[in-house]
């Protein structure tokens, strides 16, 4: 109880117990977390028709001990083989090890592991102490015909980790996590595939004292899964991060890459720029593993100019006019926001609660101005780099904002979001427990059929009683935008889970859209890549893995689509 004698449930607030299937699922940090406030609950029960009964007693929570006994199907001599190679304290052929680093983030994970039941798991885990070691294990599987996974800061949405033919899973992380060089005068990074994202950042920040440079500079890269996510998985899944209409996605981060494959150790060129035929570099983008293990990445940096952001929002009246002025500002060639993203009415409804607008002054005030709840569409921006142009940034939106009918929010609402940008994802346990869904699921766009995916997918949602769909673009190009569609479901059954959204998939791909923005394919898409893509580019990703895998040990399974 509160002390507004106000029912709230008795939400985990402690790490998961150790060793627990929860301690595996749990998303981001042990000791992270982030609670529904009680606006959101409220609206939630109200969505649902539940009472405060329901959330007396969580439906599970998966703290239960994890205790199964699956034996490797290595045999003793080719295990003795890894621990020659990465020594004794990095190889383990423990159940528990070999069940977390064979998991992702996904929903349907999470669902079986808090049923106790063990999907498919890796034979055996290694921890390589460098990229030599790597490629010793890659010739050796190859040799062997032993399956090889990366798992690098476990945050995967797409059943990427799974290792459907069993085989060996190499965590980049542990080891592989630091910066090589750093090149000022070129403005670039070299760095260990393994290194997530907040050490990268902070070495980056810290470039004066740590590396002797002039100035100090950022990755200009920060997706939600930030916290637990590493710099090799942002660039083999395409990812995009919250400020990626300024700085753009990884696949335009990356310069250079170093990739050891069944075939051989390829280093591709760094130049800026050259016109030497296709590019390799091209071909390892997204790749999600299938061809080799990306060790190293030459990626380019910025500097890092806090002092100079601008922080912005507007409310529009409608959707509509949100989307029209986020277009004339993508196609303005005055330069692009950094955070820059709008949401559909029903998620300006909820991120309002969310973020503790509701009922304010700003509030209080878009009511009297006519911006009604459920039309009305929240837009959240920043401009970062040198002082004048980030300040013309703000200027030129807010022109344009303004002659689309928007209000404007000043700095308020973005400032209230940013600090748990990253912390969003932690209320999934949270529901969960209590048999709520949140999931999400993305998709390109372009500016001439947005309304057409929007619309039909959320009528899709909308047609399951009692949902909650939210909705939001947040990297623009000049050609289009992304949609990312959240939805908060009742239900507890893993088989009707999947019915719903595998529907919802299938509704993104007839609508127009992309089967994935800036998440990945992996295996709970790959289903659909040979129809999306069509014959002849699946054939061609087909002949590329013969290539460079032609014993299909690097992440087989569906993967892509390639079967």
């Amino acid at each position: 109880m509160t002390n507004k004698n106000i029912f709230q449930p008795n939400w985990i607030h402690t790490e998961p117990i150790k060793n627990s299937f929860r301690s595996i699922f749990k998303y981001g940090a042990p000791n992270g977390f982030k609670h529904p406030n009680i606006r959101l609950f409220q609206e939630i029960k109200q969505v649902f028709n539940l009472s405060d009964l329901d959330f007396e007693k969580p439906y599970s929570t998966g703290n239960e001990i994890i205790n199964f006994q699956k034996k490797s199907n290595l045999a003793d001599y080719q295990i003795e083989k890894f621990i020659s190679i990465s020594g004794t304290e990095n190889v383990s052929t423990n159940e528990y090890d070999r069940l977390k680093y064979s998991s992702g983030k996904t929903v349907e994970e999470a669902l079986k592991l808090r049923a106790g039941e063990i999907d498919k798991i890796t034979d055996l885990v290694i921890h390589p102490r460098n990229k030599t070691e790597i490629a010793e294990i890659v010739t050796y599987c190859n040799d062997q015909k032993i399956p090889i996974y990366v798992f690098g800061g476990g945050s995967s949405v797409n059943l990427g980790f799974l290792p459907e033919k069993g085989g060996v899973t190499l965590v980049l992380s542990t080891h592989l996590n630091k910066i090589v060089a750093l090149n000022e005068k070129n403005q670039t990074v070299t760095v260990e595939a393994g290194m997530l994202g907040p050490a990268f950042e902070e070495a980056l920040n810290n470039a004066k004292k740590l590396f002797g440079a002039k100035y100090e500079f950022t990755c200009g890269h920060f997706p939600q899964s930030f916290e637990y996510s590493s710099v090799g998985g942002w660039f083999v899944t395409l990812g995009s991060g919250q400020q990626s209409s300024h700085y753009g996605d990884a696949a335009d981060l990356v310069l250079g890459v170093e990739i050891i494959t069944p075939t051989g150790t390829i280093l591709t060129k760094n130049y800026a720029a050259t016109a030497t035929g296709p590019k390799i570099l091209d071909i390892i983008k997204g790749s999600e593993g299938i061809f080799g293990v990306v060790v190293e990445l030459t990626w380019k940096i910025f500097k890092h100019q806090p002092q100079n952001r601008q922080y912005f929002s507007f409310i529009f009246p409608t959707w509509q006019a949100a989307v029209e002025a986020s277009r004339e500002i993508s196609q303005g060639e005055f330069g692009m926001p950094a955070v820059f993203r709008i949401s559909d009415p029903e998620e300006t409804h909820i991120g309002l609660k969310l973020y503790g607008i509701e009922d304010t002054i700003f509030d209080k005030l878009m009511i009297l101005k006519g911006f009604k709840p459920m039309q009305r569409c929240l837009f959240l921006a920043t401009a970062d780099g040198e002082k004048i142009f980030a300040k013309n940034i703000k200027r030129k939106v807010k022109q344009i904002c303004k002659k689309h009918g928007a209000m404007n929010l000043t700095a308020f609402p973005v400032k209230k979001w940013e600090p748990g940008r990253y912390k969003d994802p932690y209320m999934r346990e949270d529901l969960m427990d209590f048999g709520v869904i949140i999931d999400t699921l993305e998709t390109s766009v372009n500016w001439d059929n947005l309304h057409e995916v929007h619309e039909k997918c959320r009528n899709f949602v909308k047609n399951r009683p009692e949902t909650i769909c939210m909705a939001h673009s947040s990297h623009f190009y000049m050609q289009g935008t992304n949609l990312y569609f959240i939805f908060i479901i009742k239900e507890t059954d893993l088989k009707n889970y999947l019915v719903f959204q595998e529907g919802l998939i299938d509704m993104i791909e007839k609508s127009g859209g992309s089967l994935s923005h800036h998440h990945g394919v992996g295996r709970m898409i790959g289903r659909l890549m040979p129809k999306h893509l069509g014959k002849n580019q699946i054939n061609v990703l087909k002949a590329l893995k013969n290539h460079f895998d032609p014993n299909n040990i690097m992440n087989p399974g569906k993967q892509l689509g390639i079967f």
